[in-house]
């Protein structure tokens, strides 16, 4: 019996009809019955001044198994970095802004400030700063177990933001985080770098003015990335804003994309282009309602490497600036608009349209393909900055090109969105 459907986006699960439907909601309360019976007897550690414990490696030193250990954010905990085992641990930061851990010249193993080797962790309202070591890989995060969640986090100016390695049986679901200034310079670090993992969920992000590397580099099986704000800006000099060196079944669905005049490679999405690899042997890209923005004076939005010989979707989606849509021979290329677009604030990445924009309402209804129906491709949300999201207005026709509807949103928030993300998408 299948518990979740095996590509639908977590915030379409469910939507199956009749047996199928409930065989996995009775899966689903069977997992939750045996996940749950253990925080029955969970602990709840406390840390900061006048706490149980005064920085956060201690308290993960005396975590158990699914322990929770809270932060409190009224200080910056400086030079606190360790490895752990442990699993099920939730660590969150708590307070009025998030809890700020900088590396301040030290690194777990000489690889980050954590090292995470248990699985099934969240991380939650906290920002990792100045991680660097000697192999100029240092990171905020180094993952070495399986399954990783990490909410409303900040990662800035260490040489790598978040880092994993190879696991196969491994999801990594990053939502509300912000990344930017990462990078050792050498091109070879990044602002996140996802390793071959089963699947990388990354959703409502901003990326942005990484150090020369890529703004989001994964070589997971799957990908579902979408509601995200991936930018260079004017100072940014990172090389791809989106890169799948190996390929693995992938969404990329309601981004915004942007390649600066600084940019380090004219490509934007690279596929494929370190070939093919045993890990990943779906070769599906689906590139729908996004909205691509290049102000480098050439270059190609979708660069798919010779051996991914399934087309390319590409659908709905918006190309303003120089550039060619891709360098695939034959891609299945519909509704897209080129060229020159009337944005409400270009230069602050507001990429709504103005009303009566012609790339309003001339969208297709997305081709069900294999395992991605339809559904999969229709967005639900839209970007909120920084790093939030809301729901996308209902189209009354056609849909909309590009990552946002035109028409004023509901507001509501998506799921797990924290408390400053509800404030931002009722504006």
């Amino acid at each position: 019996m299948t518990c979740y459907p095996g590509f639908a986006p977590k915030h379409r699960r469910g939507r199956r009809p009749g047996i199928q439907l409930a065989l996995r909601v009775s899966c689903f309360t069977l997992l939750l019955f045996f996940y749950a019976l253990p925080s029955v007897f969970a602990n709840t550690l406390r840390v900061g001044p006048n706490q149980q414990f005064d920085a956060p490696c201690a308290a993960i030193a005396a975590a158990a198994d699914g322990d929770r250990i809270e932060i409190d954010s009224s200080v910056v905990y400086r030079g606190d970095v360790c490895r752990w085992a442990k699993n099920r641990l939730t660590l969150i930061g708590v307070g009025s802004r998030r809890a700020i851990l900088n590396a301040a010249g030290k690194a777990a193993e000489a690889k980050a400030i954590w090292v995470i080797a248990g699985n099934d962790t969240t991380v939650e309202n906290i920002e990792f700063i100045h991680a660097k070591v000697p192999d100029l890989n240092g990171a905020g995060i180094r993952l070495e177990g399986t399954n990783l969640t990490v909410r409303n986090c900040y990662f800035h100016d260490n040489q790598e933001g978040i880092l994993s390695g190879v696991n196969k049986d491994s999801t990594v679901d990053i939502e509300y985080s912000e990344f930017a200034n990462n990078g050792a310079g050498d091109g070879q670090s990044h602002n996140l770098y996802i390793g071959n993992v089963k699947k990388l969920i990354f959703e409502f992000n901003f990326s942005h003015d990484a150090i020369v590397g890529h703004l989001l580099k994964s070589r997971a099986a799957e990908n579902y990335i979408a509601y995200n704000l991936l930018a260079d800006g004017l100072s940014g000099n990172s090389s791809y804003e989106l890169d799948l060196p190996n390929g693995g079944k992938s969404i990329v669905l309601g981004n915004l994309i942007e390649q600066g005049p600084l940019t380090g490679n004219d490509n934007v999405i690279a596929y494929m282009e370190e070939g093919d690899s045993p890990l990943n042997p779906n070769h599906e890209l689906y590139v729908v309602n996004n909205t691509f923005v290049n102000d480098y004076k050439k270059g190609i939005f979708i660069s798919v490497g010779p051996l991914a010989q399934t087309p390319v979707v590409i659908q709905n989606n918006i190309f303003a600036g120089q550039g060619s849509i891709t360098d695939q021979i034959r891609p299945l290329r519909l509704s897209n608009a080129t060229g020159y677009v009337d944005f409400v604030d270009r230069g602050n990445f507001d990429y709504h349209l103005k009303p009566g924009s012609p790339q309003a309402h001339g969208g297709s209804k997305p081709r069900p393909r294999g395992d991605v129906d339809s559904a999969m491709l229709t967005p639900e949300f839209q970007y909120v900055r920084d790093a939030c999201g809301e729901a996308r207005p209902a189209a009354t026709g056609a849909i909309d090109l590009g990552a946002y509807a035109v028409g004023k949103s509901s507001g509501e928030a998506p799921p797990n969105s924290p408390a400053r993300c509800n404030k931002s998408a009722t504006k």
